[in-house]
């Protein structure tokens, strides 16, 4: 693909950040449509496709954070002169075209383009039914930016595909693809997984874990505790089960402290049958699966440990990898918790809200990825290039 000026993408940028807050009104009512044809019986969802001035002024935001960050391709990563003379440079380069498969979030059209565009990527967004208005006028306010700067739609397309269309597509694609996004469920990442052709970079599974340490500020834990699973029920950094060490002092007291904070604030419970020891009229969980759901909904599980290596292990085999937390105040408890938890983020006394791009310094970002190759974490511009050797030499042969 063809390597645009850092200027040139600027312009565009420029010319969407106008774009977006002079058509405010046109974007509000496509939206509005959308709204108007949702099922609300899923509120996640419902929440995610909301877009009003505030959405707006972050979408702005988000534009004009990565216009300011540095262009993250030709960028040497390292350079080496061999013995022989040959002159080594290893540098970023685009992936070339990605794919993003999502639901519902129309400013995801916002922030994966942006980041796209940035690092010299085209990409093709493939948005839900329920944001087809919104997403449509989206995505022709950066086909105006553009084509205001001499450049080619092409860069930034928006895919109208059902399930079937999308199977097809991703099995025999009809233009050169380099890399695939889901950013959804776990059905959405095992369909994308099962008929892609290309490289799939999974994201967005949360299932997160807060493990509470005998060690633990409890008042601390309590407020961590809400923010991580109230504040948004439909983020992938919500919280979704706790672990509570059973010499935290006065014990019963502090579950029932929790079941009552959590019942207070909207949360349905299910607790293992050490909590229910204590919790006698909560439900217990049913099935050993249910460790492994990720909820999206003010629905919540506490378990019980007896040491912090059985609170490592239980994350480590039910949750989906994003983030995990501790709550205690000794260091070294934190740090081995930290170490061991295989997860993308892991935190000492914070909740799991925090994984986000803006949040963690990284900027807009197109996902957060659970898988370990090429990245993990929040995928932010730095994040969407991969690399390039260039080799000057003078004849040099190989004997």
């Amino acid at each position: 693909m063809k390597l645009i000026t850092t200027d040139i993408k600027n312009k565009v940028l420029d010319s969407m950040v106008r774009i977006l807050d002079k058509n405010r009104t046109e974007l509000l009512e496509a939206n509005k449509r959308d709204l108007e044809l949702f099922n609300k019986n899923d509120q996640a969802l419902y929440e995610r496709l909301i877009v009003d001035d505030k959405k707006i002024e972050e979408m702005i935001a988000a534009v004009q954070k990565v216009r300011s960050q540095e262009d993250p391709v030709g960028r040497d990563i390292s350079g080496e002169e061999l013995p022989n003379g040959l002159k080594v440079t290893n540098k970023t380069a685009p992936f070339g075209t990605i794919m993003i498969i999502y639901e519902s979030r129309p400013d995801v059209t916002i922030e994966a383009a942006v980041l796209a565009f940035k690092a010299n990527n085209k990409i093709l967004l493939k948005g839900g039914k329920e944001a087809l208005h919104s997403n449509t006028v989206l995505v022709d306010f950066w086909h105006r930016a553009l084509k205001e700067n001499n450049l080619s739609t092409d860069y930034i397309q928006l895919l109208n595909l059902n399930r079937e269309e999308t199977r097809a597509f991703l099995k025999n694609p009809n233009q050169k693809l380099d890399l695939i996004v889901p950013r959804g469920g776990e059905r959405l990442i095992a369909f994308v997984k099962e008929h892609a052709s290309c490289a799939v970079l999974v994201s967005g599974r949360g299932n997160n874990f807060l493990y509470v340490d005998e060690q633990a500020d409890w008042e601390m834990s309590l407020q961590v505790i809400l923010n991580a699973k109230t504040a948004k029920i439909s983020a992938c950094n919500a919280l979704d089960k706790i672990l509570i060490h059973t010499n935290i002092e006065d014990f019963s007291r502090k579950m029932m402290d929790l079941a009552h904070v959590l019942k207070e604030n909207g949360v349905s419970l299910l607790v293992d049958e050490g909590a229910q020891k204590v919790l006698k009229d909560e439900a217990l969980i049913p099935e050993t699966s249910v460790w492994k759901e990720e909820f999206l909904a003010l629905k919540c599980c506490i378990g019980t440990v007896e040491k912090t290596e059985d609170a490592i292990e239980t994350i480590n085999e039910h949750s989906g990898g994003h983030s995990a937390t501790i709550m205690t105040q000794n260091k070294e408890t934190a740090l081995r918790f930290m170490e061991q938890v295989d997860c993308a983020a892991v935190y000492q006394n914070a909740s799991t809200r925090f994984t986000d791009g803006g949040q963690m310094g990284v900027g807009a970002e197109l996902a957060i990825s659970t898988d370990k190759l090429h990245h993990r974490g929040p995928l932010g511009l730095k994040q969407l290039v991969t690399n390039k050797y260039y080799v000057f030499g003078e004849g040099q042969i190989r004997e």
